[in-house]
């Protein structure tokens, strides 16, 4: 299993601020006094994610409430299958029920179809990689998920490494330059190309990463020629554009080492969970 990211106890009270407010006034129809047991449930085979944040908001909530786990975060889980027990305070257990399965079920999600795609790749080299394009507020907790999923992270964001995408070459005037530049941050630079004669430039520059932006399959079978012979095979390369379950196979064949997939954070189809007080 993953290390838990920073920033769960934050998270989890955004999440709460959001949904109890100034307090539940659902719950305040239900004795203080009354103790309760509950049980979540899956609906669906998946892969399980985010104990930590559940956990995390009942511990914000009440810390008498006390949850067994049949399960971790990575495993898999079958339709119907019971994934925890609760117990504790009645009015704590339904406040923190909403936002408790709403990590569940978006990290369960992420972690899901990330685990999907690492098992249609089977063997084969290639891995998959995520991207910045996360739900605000959740980027350290889908990438995490990713991690669960059988994935690679790339960066965190802008500040940990240096991706030099269209733009930044447009505006510092040539790839050679951007990535001279880049250099003085001695952090990890990537360089994001749309060509074979782009590409060309960046290994010449000695390159140590190179995204290949919607390549065709013939590009990238190129462009992994291209660098064995420029720099036999020590830059890596990440194919992007163009992912999915039909192409996936085909893209990882051409050799490249990673193949990045926004869907894995940005396309969340939550993973159906339920908690019923027994």
């Amino acid at each position: 299993m993953p290390a838990l990211p920073e920033g769960i106890a934050r998270q989890v009270q955004t999440a709460l601020q959001e949904d109890v407010g100034s307090g539940d006034l659902t719950a305040s129809l239900i004795d203080p006094e009354s103790t309760a047991q509950a049980r979540v449930v899956v609906r669906e085979p998946a892969i399980l994610c985010g104990c930590a944040w559940f956990d995390e908001v009942y511990r914000q909530l009440d810390k008498t409430v006390s949850i067994h786990w049949h399960v971790e975060d990575a495993d898999p889980i079958d339709s119907h299958q019971a994934v925890c027990d609760i117990r504790g305070p009645a009015r704590a257990i339904v406040t923190g029920e909403r936002t408790a399965l709403n990590f569940l079920q978006t990290l369960s999600g992420t972690a899901t179809i990330t685990r999907h795609y690492v098992t249609l790749l089977g063997d084969m080299k290639t891995r998959i990689l995520d991207t910045r394009k996360t739900l605000p507020g959740l980027r350290s907790a889908q990438k995490y998920a990713v991690l669960c999923g059988g994935g690679v992270n790339h960066r965190m964001g802008l500040f940990d490494a240096i991706l030099i995408k269209e733009n930044h070459i447009a505006a510092a005037g040539d790839i050679t330059t951007a990535i001279h530049a880049a250099r003085r941050h001695k952090v990890p630079v990537e360089v994001e190309v749309e060509s074979i004669e782009q590409l060309q430039q960046a290994l010449e520059a000695g390159i140590h990463s190179v995204l290949l932006d919607n390549f065709s399959i013939d590009q990238l079978r190129e462009a992994v020629s291209l660098n064995q012979a420029v720099t036999h095979g020590s830059t890596t390369l990440e194919a992007s554009g163009g992912v999915d379950e039909k192409t996936l196979r085909v893209i990882a064949a051409t050799g490249v080492d990673y193949i990045s997939i926004g869907a894995l954070t940005k396309h969340v189809r939550a993973v159906d969970f339920s908690m019923r007080i027994e």
